[in-house]
């Protein structure tokens, strides 16, 4: 629309109808007010929690980016109908008073958060490290920019999310969840059950002779939606990420060898020791100590001595990194195995440290990673250009230029697709093969219309352009085009009607005293057998449907259902029901633990923020609400 009316302005009739249009627009501000043209749109506040007020524009940008990180977890955009039938808007809507709940209760409570441990949750954020491995001012900024945030408004951010966080581990700390629950799930999660079971196909469905002209017609009288043509769509579009950016380049093994160079510790398997320690108030005592070992008491039973446990002075088998201490960790990887230091000063004391065995690092050629090393320098090295490209495109855009046009103005690949479908199909029923995996640009095309002009798609560290040239609608299909697509699948129904006829007689044979083998073979099948099936399991061959089935049957019951497809069906017959004693120790009763330990802070958490919004007050601008989520479009 706006490239429309770029072009219809320029000309004389167009710029004179364009001046006329302005200036009426301008009388109707000077004698209305702006105010009116926006009458019924709400207030500006959304909704006031205590002493916090939310505007309408702060929650449309939360709601906005909400949609459009989990639109990227989906791999496609949600429109504002979905969110709403997903509640979505309550969700987020619940989240952000919560967030505001918490703000007021830090504020009341005097929590603070000081400027240098929010600095150093930054600097250790692997998100923001470069190909060095160290934090990358570059990085940070574009990572940031892509999600909407501005550098004063992250640190701002994440400094409340801080003090948020310092006050749900108060709340939580201490919760346990029962072990009679964590007993009974964990009984319910680890049933296993044996079952028999025959498999049903087209086999044993019989034959099916060909249908007649007369029930082909009717079948697709009575299934015609189903084989309608889809609404197709001609787009184009050019992707600007830094892994196309990136191809561009080309890094030289010089350039690569340094970054190898840089990086050669955490690029392999560092050397690892096993490493004691125990630690003295003064060097005296610490001088004291070695002297009583080289008169022959052992480093153990001197820690014995001083009353420490095994775990107070073995720090295990680790890494040079892995140590706190520099001090210890540069002593530590100083001595050869066997062998015990002089006293070290390190931060929390003076220690003695003793080394047990070593296990040597291991590091890859520089041949093995080079072409990994040269890929993520090229990627690094675009993520300057992404931004200097952004400008370009939307300068060329703003001045009337197609997709196309721009791109080939700055030399960039567009992509053309003349016909694809809502689901991402050529017209040939095959999948569009040449998208980025990851871009949803076809939902987003879907959206649009002819001649409209699309914000750019955020992808993959950079940008997506596109355009819609043309729509064919969607229409319905005559006989004679689908008659092979309508023959199968009628055909299929008729397989699939009669496997369900046939599960159903053995079934009820099967519950008047017959044997699944029997019926196994009066129909030329084979009976399978499967133990030790547990409810998420995925055993070769045997659909979930089955699975599910199986645990809704008694034991030595029978039970039938659909297989893969609707040319199978599956007759079961469950022999065995088990249910091993619990292992409070192992990894999957401890998972669980964790599960539920989560389960409980959120709701201990949920609670305690219901009463801080009660206490303080909270009201809701329905009608804003409204109006931000779409609701009342």
């Amino acid at each position: 629309m706006l490239r429309g009316i770029r072009k219809a302005s320029s000309n004389w009739l167009g710029k004179t109808i364009m001046s006329v249009v302005m200036g009426v627009l301008i009388l109707s501000f000077a004698v209305w007010g702006i105010a009116d043209i926006f009458k019924g749109f709400g207030q500006s506040t959304l909704a006031t929690i205590g002493g916090t007020e939310i505007s309408t524009e702060q929650f449309r940008q939360i709601y906005t980016e909400k949609l459009q990180q989990l639109g990227r977890s989906f791999g496609r955009p949600l429109t504002m109908d979905q969110a709403r039938a997903f509640g979505l808007d309550r969700q987020v809507l619940q989240q952000t008073i919560a967030e505001a709940a918490l703000d007021e209760e830090a504020r009341r409570m005097g929590l603070a958060q000081s400027d240098a441990e929010i600095m150093r949750m930054i600097y250790s954020d692997p998100n923001f490290k470069g190909v060095s491995g160290n934090f990358d001012p570059a990085r940070f900024q574009a990572t940031i920019r892509q999600f909407g945030f501005s550098e004063q408004r992250y640190i701002a951010e994440q400094r409340r999310v801080s003090l948020r966080r310092q006050i749900a581990g108060t709340i939580s700390a201490g919760l346990e969840p029962p072990k009679v629950l964590i007993d009974a799930l964990s009984r319910f999660q680890n049933e296993q059950r044996t079952i028999e079971y025959v498999k049903l196909d087209a086999a044993q469905a019989g034959t099916i002779d060909p249908p007649s002209p007369e029930t082909l017609a009717a079948y697709f009288e009575d299934h015609k939606t189903q084989f309608r043509a889809p609404e197709y769509r001609k787009i184009s579009f050019v992707a600007v990420t830094p892994e196309e950016i990136g191809k561009w380049s080309e890094v030289s093994d010089e350039d690569a060898r340094k970054v190898f160079e840089q990086r050669r510790d955490k690029l392999g398997t560092p050397e690892r020791r096993q490493v004691s320690q125990i630690v003295f108030p003064n060097a005296e005592e610490a001088a004291a100590a070695r002297g009583r070992i080289a008169g022959g008491i052992s480093f153990e039973d001197l820690a014995k001595e001083r009353g420490l446990n095994p775990s107070d002075v073995d720090l295990g088998i680790i890494a040079k990194s892995a140590i706190i201490d520099p001090a210890i960790a540069d002593a530590a990887f100083s001595l050869p195995s066997g062998e015990l230091s002089q006293p070290v000063p390190g931060r929390f004391g003076v220690a003695l440290v003793k080394i047990g065995k070593i296990e040597p690092g291991a590091t890859p050629s520089y041949e093995s990673v080079a072409a990994t090393l040269k890929k993520e320098i090229a990627t690094e090295r675009a993520r300057a250009k992404v931004a200097d490209l952004h400008n370009k495109m939307e300068d060329e855009r703003g001045g009337g230029a197609s997709v196309v046009e721009a791109a080939q103005k700055l030399g960039l690949t567009p992509v053309t697709i003349d016909a694809v479908d809502r689901s991402g199909r050529l017209p040939d029923g095959q999948l569009v093969t040449n998208v980025p995996r990851g871009l949803d640009v076809v939902s987003q095309a879907f959206n649009s219309d002819v001649g409209v002009d699309n914000d750019p798609i955020q992808f993959s560290g950079g940008y997506v352009w596109y355009d819609v040239l043309g729509i064919t609608p969607s229409r319905e299909r005559k006989l004679d085009e689908v008659k092979d697509q309508i023959e199968t699948k009628w055909r299929e129904d008729q397989i699939a009607s009669r496997l369900r006829t046939k599960a159903t007689e053995m079934v009820q044979k099967l519950g008047q005293g017959g044997t699944l083998a029997a019926e196994a073979a009066a129909v030329g099948s084979k009976v399978e057998t499967v133990s030790g099936l547990r409810r998420d399991a995925s055993p070769p061959g045997l659909p979930a449907s089955a699975v599910t089935a199986a645990f809704r049957t008694a034991k030595d019951a029978a039970g039938q259902t659909a297989g893969a497809g609707g040319s199978e069906w599956i007759v079961f017959r469950v022999t065995d029901i088990s249910v091993p004693p619990v292992d409070l120790a192992s990894d999957g009763v401890k998972k669980l633990k964790d599960t539920l330990q989560r389960g409980l802070t959120d709701e201990q958490v949920a609670q305690y923020v219901t009463k801080i919004e009660s206490t303080i007050g909270t009201t809701i601008n329905q009608a804003a609400f409204a109006q931000v989520t779409g609701a009342n479009n």
